[in-house]
């Protein structure tokens, strides 16, 4: 595999569904009837901007990550098309009010936001610091610890600090494709997140902890996350030229989500999203993909397969939302008697924006290498 490659494909988001904490059973029922491809994943997704952005009709809001997730979807499944395209465009003019508080009056940055919308613009385009004007590389390297124990971990500039390990991967990815001096410390403190067992926690130790990592802090905050983990694997695969550390941590990362997938294929997310759901398995599923172990990717998108919407399965309520996945089995089941209403759009589109791309891999085959 190379790194090209994997860049070409991108990352995925960060955000998880926590609309429904419902056990789901496996799917199982509809194993017969043949998934819908995952370009009709793409095509139900591009259906879904209005104006090249996702908009949240429920609390009337343009949602910037989300449609960079859309994008990252877009260019798994069908590289630069048009679509592709006319988002990057619309997002490029909006990178302000998505990476800072300037549409509240306030100088708010936030870290997480920036460093994926620099992963975004480096898997979409060919900008390797800036995108819609703004210098995403310069703007994170100022959210950057430079000493102590926290040198290399990301921090919002505001009064809460929300920025995580999904966003210090992204940060990696980022900074070392922009060639910042400040790469290799901000790798280096994704890297400690990385608990012995092999996955990544999502949560940070408080600042003025003097040891940061995963390891040193109590149980009860390193709690695996399968989220974090593949996003943190498909970040670190996209480094040119890792290191021993960068490439010894993700083979570990990579056993634990082997470990951790179920039987049937599926992955649950983290604490609060335990059991199996199409958001973690499919970037799982995904990240398994890019590291070439595609029988494993094939069961993942086998289990995502059964939860999208097929053409069959495009009547009723669910007339015009083939390539749409859902959640889980309950989510799919309630799509079926009531359709994907406003308040369930944003759950279905977060699902699919994850879950999409690893149908790439459906049978197994296909996997970068």
């Amino acid at each position: 595999m190379t790194s090209s490659i994997l860049r070409r494909f991108g990352a995925l988001t960060l955000t998880i569904a926590l609309g429904s904490a419902a056990v789901a059973a496996a799917p199982s029922a509809s194993a017969a009837r043949p998934p819908a491809p995952p370009e009709a994943g793409a095509d139900w997704l591009v259906g879904q901007l209005t104006h090249g952005l996702v908009h949240n009709d429920q609390y009337d809001f343009d949602d910037y990550g989300l449609t960079a997730d859309t994008g990252f979807a877009l260019a798994a499944i069908d590289g630069k098309t048009p679509a592709l395209r006319a988002l990057r465009k619309s997002l490029g003019k909006h990178v302000a009010s998505w990476t800072t508080g300037v549409d509240f009056g306030s100088t708010d940055v936030y870290a997480g936001s920036t460093a994926k919308a620099l992963v975004f613009a480096q898997t979409t385009g060919r900008a390797r610091t800036s995108f819609g004007g703004v210098n995403l590389a310069k703007q994170l390297e100022g959210l950057v610890g430079t000493s102590g124990a926290t040198q290399g971990r990301i921090h919002d500039q505001a009064t809460d600090d929300f920025a995580n390990t999904i966003g210090q991967a992204y940060a990696a990815n980022g900074l070392a494709a922009a060639g910042s001096p400040l790469a290799k410390s901000v790798t280096g403190f994704l890297l400690e997140q990385q608990c012995s067992k092999g996955f990544f926690r999502l949560y940070f130790a408080d600042p003025a902890a003097a040891d940061q990592s995963c390891d040193a802090a109590p149980r009860a905050e390193r709690a695996p996350d399968t989220d974090a983990t593949a996003l943190a694997v498909v970040q670190l695969l996209s480094i040119e030229k890792p290191g021993h550390k960068v490439r010894a941590a993700i083979g570990a990362a990579l056993r634990w989500l082997r470990k951790a997938q179920a039987s049937d294929g599926s992955f649950g997310g983290g604490p609060a999203t335990k059991a199996s759901n199409a958001n973690s398995t499919g970037l799982a599923g995904y990240a398994l993909a890019q590291a070439g172990y595609c029988p494993a990717a094939g069961r993942a998108a086998a289990w995502v397969a059964d939860l999208q919407v097929t053409p069959a399965l495009a009547v009723g309520h669910l007339k015009g939302e083939a390539g749409a996945i859902a959640y889980d089995v309950k989510s799919l089941k309630a799509a079926k008697k009531t359709g994907i209403g406003v308040k369930q759009s944003d759950q279905f589109r977060r699902a699919t924006a994850q879950a999409a791309p690893v149908l790439l891999y459906r049978g197994g085959v296909g996997c970068p290498g």
